[in-house]
C-alpha cells in the first residue's frame, strides 16, 4: 500500500502532459514489458495464469472496468444512468473490434534477419502501444530481446492511412539506437460511429545464435474511453481526460497468438 500510496502521489505532482498513458508514452522511447499496465484491464484470464486467488477474475474488463462504469462511481456519477449504459455498450463494442495479429516465419535459421508484422484494428486514440515480447502474460512476459530476439533496425510503422509514423521513434536521439521492440502508434477510432483505426507494425529481428524452439508473441496496450464522445471530458489545457482517471482500469492488455518459432 505505501508503493501505491507514494506512486499516486508521484504522479499527482507531474504536469498535465506527464499523465501518459491514457495517451500513449510520449516522454518515453524504450522497451517496454505489459507489467508496467497494472491500472490496464484485462480481456481474458489467461493473460494471468496463476495469479493467487480470485485476483485475475479481478482483472477482467466487465469487473475492473464495466462495473464502475454502470455503477456510476468513481467518476462516471457524472453521466446519467442511459448515457453510463451507452457508454458501457461503445466500450464492448470497441473490445470486439479491436486485434492484434503477428506474422512470422515459422522457422530461421540462426543469426538470421527476418520481419515480424504486427497489425493491429481497433483501439482508442490518440495512440496504442505494440510491443514485441516472449509470453502472453501480463505480469511474466519479458521484451522480445529476453529470449533471444534482436531487434537490429528501426521499426516500420504505418498507419490507417498508408502514411509512415516517425515523429515518436524519431524523439530518440539516432546516435541511441531505435531499434527498440516497443512503439507508440497513432490510431483513431469512434464506437459512436463504428469507425476502428488500423496500423501495421514492422520490426526486423536477427535470431537467436543457437537453436532451438523460441517464442515471439505480440503485445498491444490500448486505451478505450477516448474512443467514445461519452468517455472523456476536454478542456483547453489538459485536452482530453478520461472519466475514469489515470487508475481506472480502461485501458487493455491484448497480446497476439505466441508463434513457437524454430531456430536452426
Amino acid at each position: 500500500m505505501m508503493f501505491r500510496s507514494v506512486a499516486l502521489a508521484i504522479v499527482s505532482l507531474l504536469p498535465a502532459a506527464a499523465l501518459a498513458y491514457p495517451g500513449g508514452t510520449p516522454g518515453f522511447q524504450t522497451d517496454a514489458a505489459p507489467f508496467c499496465a497494472g491500472c490496464h484491464s484485462s480481456r481474458s484470464v489467461e493473460v494471468l495464469a496463476g495469479a493467487p486467488g480470485d485476483m485475475a477474475t479481478k482483472q477482467l474488463v466487465e469487473n475492473k472496468h464495466l462495473a464502475v462504469v454502470e455503477a456510476g462511481s468513481k467518476g462516471y456519477e457524472k453521466l446519467s444512468e442511459a448515457d453510463r449504459k451507452t457508454l458501457a455498450d461503445h466500450i464492448r463494442a470497441l473490445d470486439a473490434a479491436t486485434t492484434v495479429t503477428m506474422e512470422a516465419p515459422g522457422s530461421v535459421k540462426a543469426g538470421e534477419t527476418f520481419t515480424a508484422t504486427v497489425k493491429v484494428t481497433g483501439g482508442s486514440g490518440p495512440v496504442v502501444g505494440v510491443g514485441l515480447v516472449d509470453a502472453a502474460h501480463r505480469w511474466q512476459a519479458r521484451p522480445a530481446a529476453s529470449a533471444g530476439w534482436a531487434v537490429v533496425g528501426e521499426p516500420s510503422i504505418v498507419g490507417a492511412d498508408g502514411a509512415a509514423q516517425t515523429d515518436w521513434l524519431h524523439r530518440r536521439p539516432e546516435a541511441s539506437g531505435r531499434n527498440l521492440s516497443y512503439v507508440n502508434v497513432s490510431v483513431a477510432s469512434d464506437a459512436s460511429k463504428q469507425e476502428w483505426g488500423a496500423a501495421t507494425v514492422t520490426f526486423t529481428l536477427r535470431a537467436p545464435a543457437s537453436g532451438g524452439t523460441v517464442p515471439l508473441a505480440a503485445v498491444l496496450w490500448y486505451g478505450t474511453e477516448k474512443g467514445t464522445p461519452l468517455g472523456y471530458t476536454e478542456d483547453p489545457i489538459r485536452g482530453k481526460s478520461i472519466l475514469g482517471g489515470y487508475t481506472g482500469g480502461s485501458g487493455r492488455v491484448l497480446f497476439s497468438d505466441v508463434a513457437s518459432i524454430e531456430v536452426q
